[in-house]
């Protein structure tokens, strides 16, 4: 359902959240955290915890993480993901369906996510996704990150297309629909977390779901 406020047409470019929108990461985010944290004697997350924390990048988390010892606890954090993450990542249900159709649409489609720069790329590259994004922003890509507004302005760089209701913000978190929000984009929420209970968003089930949402304008 889309709300009056927005236009009920095939938007022009479309931008993705990673993590929990795409792809499954998040077992290994959470080990490497906790791992970091117990590093630097701060006790590790539940995964309760780990949920209920807004969905910032490791910049703008780290001392409220790691205190006095951020640099320790972020290089740790970053090992660790780096070991790891292309073992665990997986693919969420009609994700790869979903990219294929918008590339025979011809959608401009990007990546906005806050997870580093280059592991969000060595993701994107071992699923063989590159052809499917026009650019791929993440984390201390930009001066700032998301909600910021600077990474979608740096994903739809070159496209002609500027940040409006012709650009959809898709993604799973509240720091997500903050972002479109700020960016001027429609926020489109998957997924039944809290982000899928805010106000005048376009909200859908999965990537499945979306897909057929296209379907119909």
């Amino acid at each position: 359902m889309i709300p009056d406020l927005y236009p009920r047409k095939v938007p022009k470019a479309i931008l993705f959240d990673w993590d929990n929108t795409l792809v499954d990461t998040w077992r290994t985010v959470f080990d490497a955290m906790n791992v970091a944290r117990e590093a630097v004697d701060r006790s590790s997350f539940t995964i309760e915890e780990f949920w209920q924390r807004p969905h910032n990048s490791m910049r703008d988390t780290a001392v409220e993480l790691f205190g006095e010892h951020v640099e320790k606890g972020m290089q740790i954090f970053y090992e660790f993901v780096e070991k790891s993450h292309l073992q665990t990542i997986r693919v969420l249900e009609g994700a790869e369906a979903l990219l294929n159709d918008l590339k025979s649409q011809g959608i401009y489609v990007g990546v906005v996510s806050n997870k580093d720069g280059p592991h969000l790329r060595k993701e994107v590259t071992h699923l063989g996704w590159d052809p499917h994004f026009r650019r791929i922003i993440g984390a201390r890509d930009t001066k700032e990150d998301k909600p910021s507004s600077i990474p979608v302005l740096a994903a739809l760089q070159g496209s002609m297309i500027a940040p409006s209701h012709d650009v959809w913000f898709v993604g799973d978190s509240i720091v997500d629909v903050h972002c479109a929000r700020v960016s001027g984009c429609i926020p489109i929420v998957v997924g039944e977390g809290e982000a899928s209970q805010q106000d005048d968003i376009v909200h859908a089930k999965d990537c499945s779901g979306l897909m057929e949402l296209l379907k119909k304008l």
